[in-house]
């Protein structure tokens, strides 16, 4: 893939989108569409059709507004294009592409464990998983990621992706967001614990909340986790108080 110099159109310039295009732009000819932002150096702005009329399409739209997007492409897409998706979530994701695309497009599902932030100092040893639609090829996609990108390439099915993402991302996300939420000043001196703690904190601080939202709320094992873990919480709280008046 990356020695043919494929057009790659890219639907989304928002902070991944961006990040996704710097790192692609070396292999690829990026075509990106996205009317609400800035321009971005090195990739050519052109109309959602054009993007969409590219051998390999990439959707880095929020979950929330990929099903709008996969209507507006769907008849422009040309026979055999591969179209990805680079959501925290997949189940959700893989159902709407199949459902609102052709049956002519192949379908992978990806999920970069990494973003702008966790990956400031490159792509080697960052994690990716893809998820292949049922009878798609991902050695192409594959290939790329982990010969090309440096990636470290999981693949998997969507069903068991959510399920891991449950504990892996949706606990971390939201222990770090209610964290940030007490906005605790920075403090003289710290613990090694707590160095860690808040660096995880500040990974997410600036994720925007259609991604917090998705990974909470679009991940169906998700909303269990949350409530199990502050049930856990709660009955911490109230042993610590039973102790206090003892």
């Amino acid at each position: 893939m990356a020695e043919d110099r494929k057009q790659i159109g890219l639907i989304g310039l928002g902070a991944f989108g961006r990040f996704a295009a710097g790192h692609l732009s070396p292999h690829f000819d990026i075509l990106g569409h996205d009317p609400d932002a800035p321009p971005v150096v090195g990739i050519e702005r052109v109309s959602l059709a054009q993007a969409a009329a590219c051998p390999i399409v990439v959707l880095a739209v929020p979950v929330q507004a990929l099903e709008q997007t996969c209507s507006e492409i769907a008849a422009v897409l040309p026979q055999g294009a591969l179209v990805l998706d680079v959501a925290s979530v997949k189940v959700e994701p893989m159902r709407v592409m199949r459902d609102t695309l052709p049956d002519h497009v192949r379908i992978i599902g990806t999920h970069p464990l990494f973003g702008p932030q966790s990956a400031a100092q490159g792509l080697a040893g960052q994690s990716i998983v893809i998820c292949p639609e049922a009878g798609a090829d991902a050695g192409g996609v594959e290939a790329l990621c982990g010969d090309v990108l440096g990636l470290e390439v999981h693949l998997s099915d969507a069903d068991t992706h959510d399920r891991a993402m449950a504990n892996v991302q949706a606990l971390t996300h939201l222990v770090s967001r209610v964290i940030a939420e007490l906005d605790i000043p920075p403090p003289p001196y710290t613990t090694k614990s707590y160095d860690l703690l808040r660096q995880a904190t500040d990974l997410v601080r600036n994720d925007s909340d259609e991604l917090f939202q998705a990974i909470e709320q679009l991940n169906p094992y998700a909303a269990s986790l949350r409530k199990r873990f502050f049930e856990a919480a709660r009955r911490f709280d109230g042993r610590l108080e039973a102790r206090a008046k003892t």
